[in-house]
């Protein structure tokens, strides 16, 4: 029997980012941008209560992936695990045991769901990607994570690979970024080993994944201004040669439900 989860982007992008992961037993958030009320509707507009919400799992401590803790927390007590050098800069000063620090490899288990984190390489003080299990009835799932990744590294493959659904980074098309508005110096940061995945590596890691099992892949964290939804839609799909793949992208302004 297959173990019945649901992945919804609640939306995701420069703006913010926000994840829901829901099984029968647990529900969880991967990161927690924008800001409160932002993250609260979204979860009320697809019939979730924030109440509902087991856990919050952080990425790292950029803005878009922060920005709704600070007043969430203080309304909201969810246990919120971040590697320690994220956990440091969230700003929250209620309850000793909300922000839960942890080494950069670390695992968390919530009723029938476990929480692996994995290192990503990006310009943070500690970056993480998500492997979630469901088990029900002796069988197993996994659930893959990934976004602000400069590069594949070794890590992000062993943490994708196997995964049945994944949510993955397609950040800019490389030619997009080239030609656009930005000056030189964020360019060269977008496009360095710490920076963000384009279409193109977003695409060959995919048609890996696909070949390790993976049917459901949810692009990520797409540019509004350096990237295309159908140009990434596209590419990726081409790479995957797979017309029976689920593929989906996620919106800076609207749920998305991948699974």
């Amino acid at each position: 029997m297959t173990p019945t989860y649901s992945v919804t982007a609640l939306y995701s992008g420069s703006k913010g980012n926000a994840v829901l992961i829901s099984a029968k037993e647990s529900k969880i958030l991967i990161d927690a941008g924008r800001n409160a009320r932002a993250l609260v509707g979204a979860l009320d507009d697809i019939g979730v209560s924030i109440d509902e919400i087991d856990a919050i799992f952080i990425t790292h401590e950029h803005s878009d992936h922060i920005g709704a803790l600070p007043v969430l927390l203080k309304k909201h007590k969810i246990p919120t695990h971040a590697p320690a050098g994220s956990a440091a800069c969230i700003k929250y000063d209620g309850d000793d045991g909300i922000i839960i620090a942890h080494k950069p490899i670390f695992s968390v288990s919530l009723g029938n769901m476990t929480v692996q984190s994995f290192p990503t390489p990006h310009d943070s003080l500690c970056s993480v990607g998500y492997r979630i299990e469901i088990s029900e009835e002796g069988e197993s799932v996994f659930i893959g994570y990934a976004t602000d990744v400069g590069y594949i590294t070794d890590e992000v493959r062993r943490g994708l690979c196997g995964c049945e659904s994944v949510v993955l980074e397609a950040n800019h098309d490389l030619e997009m970024l080239k030609w656009g508005r930005y000056p030189r110096e964020l360019k060269d940061r977008i496009l360095s080993k710490r920076g963000h995945l384009s279409n193109t590596d977003c695409a060959a890691l995919a048609s890996e994944l696909n070949a390790c099992g993976t049917k459901n892949i949810l692009l990520a964290h797409l540019s509004e201004e350096n990237n295309d939804p159908q140009i990434a839609y596209n590419e990726v799909l081409s790479a995957v040669g797979n017309d029976a793949i689920n593929l989906k992208i996620a919106e800076q302004n609207a749920s998305v439900r991948l699974i």
